[in-house]
């Protein structure tokens, strides 16, 4: 039988703790929530492994590092209202929703959404919702949002879903340029966003935030 409180610890311990995440909120989360609950059953065992971890073609759960360093750079309080864009079976919307006051999630499949919800309700996640649509157009129906997570690689990041984010907002994302990713966090005033470099990570580009090709003879 697989120790699995046991991995967390380490994950903790060798990921994420050395990795300058020291808000407590998140460390706690990361121990508390267990992830290979929210990775598909055959990938278990890969659940706790430092690097990003495949779970349908082209997505992935982001590394524990990358995530951590992304919520750590955001600075989630606890009346902060998150959109969590492309977060799988749920992992990041569990951690986010613990230290959040509640977490929408968004999921393009009604597949992937449903399993989500049903994972998260097992694991007694009440302050999250999951709904279906394109990751790039957000939820704005719930919104504003005082934080926004990208969980997954972009190229640029459409000017609906920064609309959605309230005056004061951050938002995370993993911008790609070719096989280099960074993470850059953003913040919105005046109806302006202004990113600034976080950390190297790669991700593969989720729909819909790829940036248009021009087209050339």
């Amino acid at each position: 039988m697989t120790d699995f409180s046991a991995r967390r610890v380490m994950m903790v311990d060798s990921q994420v703790r050395p990795s300058d995440v020291t808000k407590f909120p998140i460390i706690e989360a990361m121990l508390a929530i267990p992830r290979e609950a929210f990775v598909p059953a055959a990938a278990r065992e890969a659940a706790y492994m430092g690097e990003n971890l495949p779970f349908a073609p082209g997505r992935v759960m982001l590394e524990p590092r990358t995530l951590a360093k992304m919520l750590d750079a955001l600075d989630i309080q606890p009346t902060d209202v998150v959109l969590d864009l492309g977060s799988g079976l749920g992992y990041s919307t569990a951690v986010i929703a613990r230290f959040a006051d509640a977490v929408v999630a968004v999921e393009d499949t009604e597949a992937m959404a449903a399993a989500a919800q049903n994972v998260l309700a097992a694991q007694g996640v009440d302050n999250a919702a999951v709904i279906v649509g394109p990751l790039a157009a957000g939820a704005a129906k719930h919104g504003p949002y005082d934080v926004i997570t990208v969980q997954g690689g972009v190229e640029t990041v459409p000017e609906v879903l920064l609309a959605q984010l309230k005056d004061g907002g951050r938002i995370a994302c993993v911008f790609m340029e070719g096989a280099l990713g960074i993470v850059r966090i953003g913040f919105k005033s005046g109806g302006l966003v202004t990113w600034r470099f976080g950390f190297n990570a790669g991700a593969p580009v989720l729909p819909g935030f790829a940036a248009v090709r021009a087209f050339a003879l």
